[in-house]
Formats: C-alpha cells, structure tokens, sequence
C-alpha cells in the first residue's frame, strides 16, 4: 500500500473525528440538557426570568369574541376551554376547531384535484385535521410533566417557609417568586389573586382548574380542609411531598416496565404504512389495484379503521394509571 495514501486516509479519519467532535461540542455547550439547566439557573440569579403576573394569564385578544363567549356557554366549550388553557397556548377552542376545519377539507380536496381516489382524501383530511389539536395535546402534556416535576420542591419550600414564620400568603408568593415556569407563573397568579381579594378557597380552586393534575387538586383539598379544621400545614405539605415523591417514583418504575409495550405500539403502527410505501416504489403496480379497483378501496378503507381500533386498543394496554 502506498505509504501517502495511508497517510491521507489516517488524516482524513481524524478530520472527520474532530469535526464530529467539535459538532457535539457546540451542541452541547447550546443545546444540551446541562446547557439549559446552567442558563435558567443563570437567568434565575440574575433574576431575569421573574417577571410580573397579573391575576389572568396574558394572552392576545381573541379573534371570535361572540362565537367563543357562545361556546364558552356549553358544558363541552367550557371543558374544552379548560384543556387548552392547560397547555398556555394563546388560542381559543374556537380557533382551533376552525383551523381543524381548514385543514380536514384541504386535506379532502386535494387528492381529488390530484385525480386521487376519495378514501385517500379522507385518510389525509382526518390526519390534517388532528394536528391543532394534537399541538395542544402534545404542550398540555409537557406542561404537566414539568409541574409534575416541579411540584414537590414547591411544597418543600412552602413547608420551610411556614416553619420559618411566614404566613400562608408569603409561602405561595416564596414558591412564585423562586420556582421557574410553569409553576411559578402559576403559583404568581394565586398570589396576587389572594392579595387583590379573591377568596382564597376559589383562588386555590382556580389553580386547581388551571393546572388539571391530581396532585394540585389533592393539596387544594388538603389546604382547605386544614383553614376550616385547623392543624399543622407544614407537617401537612411534607407529607403531601412525600407521597407526590412516591408516586413519581413507582410512574418512572412503570414507565420503564412499559417502555417495550409503547416500543411495540410504535413499531406496529408504522410498519403497514412503511412496507406499503416500500413496496410503491419498488413495485407500483402491485400497490396500485388497491386504488384502482373497488374491492381495494374497501379493503384499504377496512384496513384503517382495523388499525386505529389497534391503535386505540394498543394505548389502554400500555397507558397506565399511577
């Protein structure tokens, strides 16, 4: 072998190296889960990320005031303005099903324009119109798990506080005040909703219908019970701690146990529309009686309502209560 050309490749190898190398680097100094961790405490000292809360979470104005105050008045508008306030997007259910609108019927008409047939233009309109909602689903859901997260250390903090000397009121303003978003954002608006006169039994309610987990709803019980029986909060709140500790425990356990099962899930999902897609461009005469034929169009329109009922059959397997 050439004594140059080992040489070049040495070389290049280690270019390749060291550029991947540096890559990560960069990455992680930005990007990293220790970078972000570094920059809110950083932003926390610095005192950057508090900031004032008024009693109402801001948000824009909504565009569809009348039809979102008529919506608003049904039991099913009120339930589902509860689940998107949870995720602290700055839209209206309104909008969303209006957008969910424009989307389903793009989403219809265009594999008709496209001289498609109409099952694909129902299988494409369903899927466009499922994404608002599954944007808010997917924010509403990190937003919990952060609280989730967050929500012992707040109640450590509160028992402290108490311990220390401080009233009710300054503890949940300490844990505000100290605590990141989301809960602390949280923990601001039941602050100044108790300073600016709001009953502390329906300013703790409201924070219980703004953050929709059990553990908040158990310590506004908790705190209720105790303001009309009397007793030791901050005992109280540590054993509250500890039994959200616990709980989060044994949910991490089972999220592991589990972790194949949802593995599975995914895998079985994208596996038909994966070897169909293979096999389309491989072979597109074999896939395209499916379309072409009638008996294909069920079969294919048969096949999908098999899969979803899989789908939904597979999530309450896997999804487990803790």
């Amino acid at each position: 072998m050439d004594m140059g050309f080992a040489l070049f490749a040495v070389i290049a190898f280690l270019a390749v190296v060291l550029t991947l190398e540096g890559l990560y680097n960069i990455w992680a100094s930005h990007r990293s889960p220790e970078a972000k961790r570094i920059a809110r405490r950083l932003d926390a000292l610095s005192g950057e990320t508090v900031t004032t809360a008024s009693i109402e979470r801001a948000r824009a104005q909504s565009r569809f005031p009348r039809l979102n105050a008529l919506f608003a008045s049904l039991g099913i508008g009120q339930r589902m303005k509860r689940y998107v306030d949870a995720s602290a997007m700055e839209v209206s259910p309104v909008e969303l099903i209006l957008m969910s609108l424009l989307l389903g019927a793009i989403g219809f008409f265009l594999p008709g324009m496209l001289g498609k047939p109409a099952i694909f233009g129902l299988a494409l309109g369903l899927g466009l119109a499922i994404l608002p909602w599954w944007r808010v689903s997917f924010r509403r859901r990190q937003r919990i798990e952060k609280i989730e997260r967050q929500f012992p250390e707040a109640l450590d903090l509160m028992g402290r506080a108490m311990r220390a000397g401080h009233a009710f009121p300054s503890a949940i303003k300490m844990v505000g005040d100290e605590m990141p978003t989301p809960l602390g954002t949280d923990f601001r608006i039941l602050f100044d909703e108790m300073n600016y006169g709001v009953p502390t039994n329906d300013a703790l309610v409201n924070l219980a219908n703004r953050v929709p987990i059990p553990d908040v709803s158990y310590f506004v019980v908790a705190v209720m019970i105790q303001r009309e029986a009397g007793g030791n909060l901050a005992e109280l709140l540590d054993k509250i701690s500890s039994i959200v500790r616990a709980r989060l425990t044994l949910l991490g356990e089972v999220r592991t146990l589990s972790a194949e099962g949802r593995l599975s899930a995914v895998i079985l999902t994208a596996l038909p529309f994966g070897v169909a897609l293979v096999v389309n461009l491989v072979n597109p005469d074999f896939m395209k009686v499916l379309w072409t034929d009638p008996a294909g169009l069920y079969m294919v329109g048969g096949a999908l309502f098999l899969m979803i009922l899989g789908m939904l059959w597979m999530r309450s397997i896997i999804r487990i209560r803790v």
